[in-house]
């Protein structure tokens, strides 16, 4: 089963994203929703993770970056 982390701030385009992609993602995919707001201890795991802004989401060390919502310099 593939994993991956979908890392977001809560603003308006990274839930948009959320509610987009986890739709269109195959249902084997298990998919970790990480509110970086919500638990600001997670920012540097995004970072060494290689997201640069959110909304991301990173599958088997590939990061992919969403639309722009903030920069994970901002979440610090």
């Amino acid at each position: 089963m593939t994993q991956a982390r979908y890392y977001h701030a809560g603003c308006p385009v990274c839930v948009e994203a959320e509610r987009t992609l986890i739709g269109l993602l195959d249902p084997k995919v298990k998919v970790e929703i990480v509110h970086l707001g919500d638990v600001p201890a997670r920012v540097a795991e995004a970072e060494s993770a290689g997201v640069k802004s959110v909304p991301a989401l990173v599958v088997d060390g590939q990061v992919l970056h969403l639309n722009f919502g903030a920069a994970i310099a901002d979440l610090k």
